[in-house]
């Protein structure tokens, strides 16, 4: 891949998740990658602070959004991919793999007439299809394990891996989400690390081990060279018994039945009921055998 976009996060400390405006210098056109939509669990509120502020930066920066896109259903905060699309027009997109999700969720919460083909989004990328952000080339890399559905998205030298690596002082994603595998999570990240050295790796993620401040940009040299959970194992195997026993000491995220039912319909809240108020379903007992915490 050619070309070098200019890359902003946007870290939203409620949820450790980092939000991206991906932009290309010679024609201002931009993609928003992964944005947050505000939500309280406690209260049931949801605002929309973070989507705003990102509004606010492309506005200042006379950007044009060309993309507004998701690595993969997220299971720990809502998708803003519906709020931003409404404030710009811009097309939506995710993996094609979506399909594949929506079908297992929506068993999970009982909802047979849910349409699990895609449609929520403007575009379903397949693995190796090819875009553009303004004219940087873009491509779409299969990275499933976390989930069914992870992709990548590499534009230019810049690629955007969310839940498959971490910083490199914090490891990996976890794999026992319903869907996930260890071992085609290691073959994922292998794939990314394929990437030439120098190609700057942006993760969706940062939980500040050790009290330090957030980071997300690394690159391909320094993920293999250090990463404690890549660098340390020399086979699949390893890995799997390293990140399998990892997860099962982790409870699920706070937000997973929340977050899912909103996230496999594209960012869209529940429609309002009779009294104008909207609801989520929740399952109870879904998810067996997960920690406690």
């Amino acid at each position: 891949m050619t070309g070098k976009p200019d890359v902003t996060g946007f870290f939203d400390k409620r949820t450790y998740s980092i939000q991206y405006v991906v932009s290309d210098p010679a024609t201002r056109k931009c993609a928003v990658i992964d944005p947050v939509l505000d939500f309280d669990e406690k209260s049931g509120s949801t605002a929309t602070r973070n989507a705003d502020a990102i509004l606010d930066y492309i506005r200042k920066q006379d950007l044009e959004v060309e993309w507004i896109l998701d690595t993969h259903p997220h299971a720990d905060h809502f998708s803003a991919a519906r709020y931003l699309k409404q404030k710009t027009g811009a097309p939506t997109a995710i993996g094609k793999k979506v399909t594949e999700v929506q079908q297992l969720w929506k068993a999970i919460y009982n909802r047979p007439d849910f349409p699990a083909d895609g449609s929520q989004w403007d575009r379903l990328f397949a693995e190796g299809q090819t875009f553009s952000v303004g004219s940087i080339p873009a491509k779409v890399l299969f990275s499933p394990g976390h989930t069914l559905a992870s992709i990548t998205y590499v534009i230019g030298d810049a690629a955007f891996i969310h839940d498959t690596l971490f910083m490199p002082d914090s490891g990996t994603a976890r794999a026992d989400f319903p869907g996930g595998s260890a071992a085609r999570l290691w073959r994922s990240i292998q794939e990314i690390l394929a990437l030439p050295d120098e190609t700057r790796l942006f993760t969706g993620h940062d939980y500040q081990p050790n009290g330090r401040g957030p980071l997300w940009e690394s690159t391909v040299a320094e993920q293999k060279a250090t990463n404690i959970h890549v660098a340390k194992c020399r086979t699949e195997a390893e890995y799997v018994a390293i990140r399998e026993a990892r997860d099962k000491t982790l409870p699920m995220p706070k937000l997973i039945l929340h977050a899912l039912q909103v996230n496999m319909n594209g960012g869209l809240l529940p429609e309002p009921e009779a009294n104008g108020k909207r609801y989520l379903k929740f399952p109870l007992d879904a998810l067996d055998g997960a920690a406690w915490e």
